[in-house]
């Protein structure tokens, strides 16, 4: 299938269908009438394959308490052995209601109140959220940058780990929002140091199917066995699938111990943590929508580059970040706009809604976080009515 005939095929209007991305401005931005390119989410059907499995199960009309069947684990651990050479054992899955309430559970279950939790920045901002929330004391390694593309500063990590005594990583991979895809000797190199220190490790891997053709993604379970004892694997076909609302994700524990003390802890504040829609529409999903799922990643990669010429041509002052992996584009406009004028402009002249880097670490105020997953023709219109008001301001 082209990209055209995906588009022509999958796309959809979301406005007027309660959709926090085109409908839910108004809590974030200072005009409801703007383009949406900012929360991560997809304006595209899931595979008619998810359509359809949940369509039977509505005509079937009953919806009460549901097991997950051995046909779920079989298409869950074949997707995970097939598209990114990972073993799973049935026994490490626990299920939750989202990724980000998964790293909230273990951050309360593996650490004390005051205990510090490192992350690398700039990252998704609910991770700073969990640690301050969880009341732990929040340590942040900036990610270093150059030509375009960040790296982690190995010496600051474990300087920062020593210092604080930190007790857990909270790891994004590949990294949100500067779509880095860590190779297997930056990963070795990390959890190196966190053995070393005795430092558990949360790997949110989310983003895991979203990676540049040529580009391969190396998960934490498959770097080596030695750190499997002190690491837990967030995974989800949410933002693969654009299955977000049906709240359905997977925590996946190695250890046998850390294994018995996440039920313990979860049996006081979970009672039910698996979504029947969630089940049916993932193992329909990861059966059936690979071929869906290679032709988005064309669209993604021709939006990218899409904007990227664009900013090139017309904006040779702005950076935008190499896109390894994430549907999402990281671009430097600090040459342009100060801290205090962005949203200003952005909002009331360029008439966007993206995500700004200071929500990401403050000092990345300069940079804004664009959402690739929509048709070519919005990230026309953004591009040049960047273009166009940044020349002219």
């Amino acid at each position: 299938m082209s990209i055209e005939t995906f588009i022509k095929t999958y796309y959809v209007e979301r406005k007027g269908t309660g959709s926090v991305k085109w409908d839910g401005l108004k809590e974030k931005f200072s005009d409801e009438n703007l383009l949406p390119l900012w929360v991560a989410d997809m304006d595209f059907k899931v595979p008619v394959a998810v359509q359809e499995a949940l369509a039977k199960r509505v005509e079937h009309g009953v919806f009460g308490y549901s097991l997950v069947e051995e046909s779920y684990y079989k298409a869950f651990s074949q997707w995970q052995k097939n598209r990114h050479g990972i073993n799973i054992e049935k026994d490490w899955i626990r299920f939750t209601t989202g990724v980000v309430n998964s790293f909230n559970y273990l951050i309360q279950t593996f650490t004390e109140v005051n205990d510090s939790v490192i992350i690398l920045t700039p990252v998704y901002y609910p991770f700073f959220d969990a640690v301050k929330n969880n009341e732990r004391q929040l340590v942040t390694s900036s990610l270093k940058q150059e030509n375009e593309t960040y790296y982690i500063d190995f010496k600051d990590f474990e300087e920062k780990i020593i210092k604080n005594k930190v007790k857990l990583f909270l790891h994004c991979s590949p990294q949100n929002p500067v779509g880095r895809v860590w190779t297997r000797e930056e990963l070795t190199q990390l959890f190196d140091i966190c053995q070393r220190h005795q430092v558990k490790i949360i790997s949110d891997e989310i983003h895991q199917d979203f990676i540049q053709p040529g580009k391969k993604f190396t998960s934490a379970l498959s770097v080596d066995d030695s750190y499997l004892t002190e690491l837990f694997v967030l995974t989800s076909a949410s933002k693969t699938f654009n299955l977000a609302s049906l709240l359905h994700s997977h925590i996946l524990i190695p250890n046998e111990e850390h294994r018995v003390a996440y039920d313990k802890y979860t049996e006081k504040i979970i009672n039910n943590p698996v979504s029947l829609f969630g089940v049916l529409a993932t193992q329909a999903a990861y059966e059936e929508g690979e071929e869906w799922l290679d032709e988005l990643i064309q669209v993604v990669e021709h939006n990218y580059h899409l904007l990227k010429d664009e900013i090139s041509q017309s904006l040779p002052k702005a950076s935008l970040a190499k896109k390894e992996g994430t549907y999402l584009a990281w671009l430097d406009l600090s040459e342009y706009l100060s801290k205090e004028e962005m949203s200003t402009i952005l909002e009331k002249q360029v008439k966007i809604a993206i995500d700004y880097g200071e929500w990401f670490e403050e000092k990345s105020a300069g940079f804004i976080r664009i959402n690739l997953a929509t048709k070519p023709e919005n990230i026309k219109i953004a591009a040049k009515q960047l273009a166009k008001v940044l020349n002219n301001k």
